[in-house]
């Protein structure tokens, strides 16, 4: 079985009829079928797994967004299912987040280690 590692790089921005980002429920369901999927969080999508985000209250023009997305639930839904999750280092502290602020489970892994993690699976896929 091909190891699958998907790449989230840009940021949930919202929309009216979605609560969730496609790609965590997406890798959440290939993984129930039996698929090997890991997740690497990048960029401004490292914010997916600080804990405790409240997104209530949004309104996009004119209309709140009555099913706010809670990411962080996404993200250990993902590590409580067997999905290895891995965030990069330096854009969390880019971002200024603590790493005590991130869901458990999670592995960091540094800009120089995402060569060996690309190397380590079979196909990539970036969103």
């Amino acid at each position: 079985m091909s190891k699958i590692l998907s790449i989230v790089e840009r940021a949930y921005h919202g929309t009216l009829e979605e609560q969730d980002d496609t790609i965590l429920w997406m890798s959440h369901i290939l993984k129930n079928a039996g698929a090997d999927i890991s997740v690497l969080l990048r960029s401004n999508a490292v914010n997916y797994a600080v804990r405790g985000q409240d997104a209530s209250g949004i309104t996009i023009g004119g209309v709140p967004l009555s099913n706010p997305p809670k990411l962080d639930e996404d993200v250990q839904s993902l590590v409580g299912a067997g999905v290895d999750t891995y965030v990069v280092r330096e854009d969390v502290e880019d971002r200024g987040i603590n790493e005590s602020e991130l869901v458990e489970g999670i592995t960091l892994v540094g800009r120089d280690g995402l060569a060996d993690l690309f190397d380590a699976h079979d196909a990539i896929w970036h969103w």
